[in-house]
């Protein structure tokens, strides 16, 4: 009989992964969320938890449903090959090329940008961003484990200083819950903040982080494979439902912000306004260490899971190495600044995320259609066409396609030929109607050949 995690270590584990996905999406987007719902709030909230939260918390279900151990698991029937290319472009998306800059530049608006005079911004951000990889780099490298950082010493503090702000916020609000609706949640809030809920990357970052939390568990002594999912789904749901009280938290904050404030460019101005209000100039040095804090946790998970991943698809090159490449990656992409960053992640996400949430769909119900190549990759590859067409609605070149796309110019919108002829595309939820097909498609040709699931069935003992 197996050992249960005692509460210790049921905290630690909670902590851990709530620590690991807690960063600099999920702190600046929830409060420009905020802003540009208004009295929409409540809509607004419901999508963004939708797919900031309900599903990173069915990735995680995915993995201990398959008993899988990384991202390569989930991903097998795909095939050797299309399983290398999907895990490089996953962890570049998800790590140095969005996720790990992004973490960087978040910290440094919220720290040494305030005090910086103009024309030291960009050497400021070089000195900043840096220093802030370098101790990345170390962490991952140097600590004991990365349980011990992320769940004893960083985790609880960021809390604690969250907290403050929280009933700062509830005693002495900034304004009402009835503030202007923007033009983008006048019509479908719902749909609107589940694509604002992509920023976060929590869906993506629960295939790559998995291995992370599968060590960290096996580091404890739990090694059979039934008995490390059952932890994944109790732990990670624990840590999901914290997460979701702290996403009401800064959405609200961001609403009430409206009594005092206008709709700010980015999360982290809006955040650096909230707290100006409440603590005057002592507010940006709270922040110079609550915002760093927050968003270290999320950049160490990711860099060191892109070094675990891609040593283990490239075994020749080792761990230290690709953490290295990793975290020089992300240092150059830094220097962009946090609103380029921003610009383009949006259509990678777009076009990465629907996938991932096939993928994580398919291994759910695996135990019942089983996990076959052609089901695999009838359902991603068509749903990968729908991504893409609604990722390139976004991309900041979408005027030289031809009108192919929408885009505005000017303050104008101009609808193009893809959300006026395919269903749910104006919303950037055409990818459904793909995967749909896909799917079809696939349970048909898997009927027809009786194809073979690649493993066995994901609750044989």
């Amino acid at each position: 009989m197996e050992k249960k995690l005692t509460w210790r270590q049921n905290l630690l584990m909670v902590s851990l992964i709530f620590g690991m996905f807690f960063g600099a999406g999920n702190l600046i987007f929830p409060v420009h969320l905020g802003q540009l719902a208004g009295a929409a709030w409540g809509q607004a909230t419901f999508g963004f938890i939708l797919s900031a939260v309900l599903l990173p918390l069915l990735a995680l279900v995915a993995l201990g449903v398959t008993r899988s151990s990384s991202v390569f698991d989930l991903i097998k029937p795909l095939g050797p090959k299309v399983s290398i290319i999907f895990v490089v472009v996953l962890h570049f998306c998800l790590g140095p090329l969005v996720v790990a800059p992004r973490t960087a530049t978040v910290a440094y608006s919220f720290s040494i940008e305030s005090w910086l005079p103009a024309a030291y911004q960009e050497i400021g951000l070089v000195i900043f961003s840096l220093i802030y990889f370098f101790l990345v780099y170390w962490a991952c490298l140097r600590a004991d484990s990365i349980t011990s950082v992320i769940g004893k010493y960083l985790n609880p503090a960021f809390l604690i200083l969250l907290g403050v702000v929280f009933v700062l916020a509830l005693v002495w609000p900034m304004g009402d819950l009835h503030q202007h609706v923007t033009s983008a949640y006048q019509s479908a809030p719902v749909l609107s903040a589940a694509i604002e809920g992509y920023n976060t990357v929590d869906a993506l970052a629960s295939l790559v982080l998995g291995v992370a939390i599968v060590h960290a568990i096996e580091g404890m002594g739990y090694h059979k494979p039934a008995h490390v999912a059952k932890i994944i789904v109790k732990t990670g749901t624990w840590a999901l439902i914290g997460l979701s009280l702290v996403y009401v938290g800064l959405i609200l904050l961001g609403t009430t912000s409206l009594g005092k404030e206008n709709v700010s460019v980015n999360g982290a101005i809006a955040l650096t306004q909230i707290m100006t209000n409440y603590f005057g100039s002592f507010g940006q040095v709270f922040l110079a260490v609550m915002g760093p804090v927050a968003v270290f946790t999320t950049a160490m998970g990711e860099s060191s899971s892109f070094a675990h991943d891609f040593h283990r698809a490239f075994p020749k090159v080792s761990y230290e190495r690709w953490l290295g490449l990793a975290v020089v990656i992300a240092f150059l992409v830094a220097l962009l600044g946090l609103d380029k960053i921003i610009e383009w992640a949006v259509p990678v996400l777009l076009m990465m995320y629907p996938v991932a949430i096939v993928l994580v769909f398919l291994n759910l119900v695996s135990p019942w259609l089983g996990r076959t190549k052609a089901l695999f990759n009838w359902s991603i590859g068509l749903t990968l066409i729908g991504s893409i067409g609604d990722g390139l609605t976004h991309v900041p070149f979408a005027k030289a396609l031809g009108g192919f796309v929408s885009y505005t110019q000017n303050g104008v919108a101009h609808t193009g030929w893809y959300q006026a002829h395919v269903f749910l595309a104006s919303e950037g939820f055409s990818w459904l109607l793909f995967s749909a097909v896909g799917l079809i498609i696939g349970l048909l040709v898997q009927f027809m050949r009786q194809s073979p699931s690649v493993d066995q069935p994901p609750f044989a003992d």
